[in-house]
């Protein structure tokens, strides 16, 4: 841990402050999370990229005073992935939401997961498409209304836990920005780890989410937060079995990483060993 005092300004990109997010929003919240644990780990802020698509969460990248890449919308793994393979050495932080990760985005999700290659990805769990007029998201879920659904959504929602989990992700994670300093430590161990680190963080959206299902604002969604999320095991799922789990699902140390398997396969390669 770096003995430094941690000071916000000197992570960020002064010049764009103050910030396009609504009153309320909680990507602030991530944001701050993340700072300190970049800052907790004595990452070298010129040893991190951090790639974005497009949307609320996405803004982060401009944000930060890494190299950073604001690419296209869905397309924010793939690009991180080729900066990866071609500098292996350097911290690759992917922050995305609903639609970059799990709709357009979801392909890259499954087969970075897969791969097992070194990123961590953050899913900023807002469970609407904020920037662009508050249409429905995968992670929605069932009965919920937005611009895009008036009479309530359809759709069942996908569990980021789960699918992370399934498609091979070998560090999975859960918090929410009430929980900032749990938030903090979950993301230091993500970024430590070496393989596709998945951390979802449960954010609120008033000016969308919150509105349209009566949710109330930003103090009460993040309440809820309190109130509907235990850690993973507790004995309060026993009577409310519908609350949210938070903590590590999956850390897997044995796992291959595909950045070491490629190096392998070169050096296999180069020996004229096929």
């Amino acid at each position: 841990m770096t003995t430094k005092e941690f000071d916000f300004k000197y992570y960020i990109r002064s010049r764009f402050f103050p910030h396009i997010w609504c009153p309320g929003c909680g990507h602030g919240i991530v944001l701050g999370s993340l700072l300190r644990a970049v800052h907790e780990l004595g990452l070298d802020k010129n040893e991190i990229v951090m790639t974005s698509g497009i949307g609320c969460s996405s803004r982060i990248s401009g944000y930060v005073d890494f190299h950073s890449l604001h690419t296209i919308h869905g397309r924010a793994l793939t690009f991180a992935t080729g900066v990866k393979l071609a500098k292996p050495g350097i911290t690759a932080i992917v922050p995305m939401g609903d639609g970059d990760a799990l709709a357009i985005g979801g392909n890259h999700f499954i087969h970075a997961a897969r791969r097992n290659i070194d990123i961590t990805a953050i899913v900023m769990n807002n469970r609407i498409y904020g920037m662009t007029g508050g249409q429905f998201s995968p992670l929605s879920g069932l009965g919920k209304k937005a611009t895009t659904a008036p009479y309530s959504s359809i759709d069942n929602q996908f569990d980021v836990v789960e699918l992370a989990k399934s498609a091979g992700a070998s560090f999975v994670a859960r918090s929410t920005v009430f929980h900032a300093t749990e938030c903090k430590d979950l993301l230091k161990k993500a970024i430590a780890h070496k393989g596709f680190s998945v951390v979802e963080i449960l954010t609120q959206c008033p000016t969308y989410f919150g509105r349209k299902n009566k949710e109330g604002d930003a103090v009460q969604m993040m309440e809820s937060y309190k109130n509907n999320t235990v850690k993973i095991g507790s004995k309060k799922l026993e009577t409310n079995p519908e609350l949210i789990q938070r903590g590590i699902f999956v850390e897997d140390t044995q796992k291959a990483e595909y950045c070491e398997a490629y190096d392998n396969i070169i050096e296999t390669a180069m020996k004229g060993n096929a």
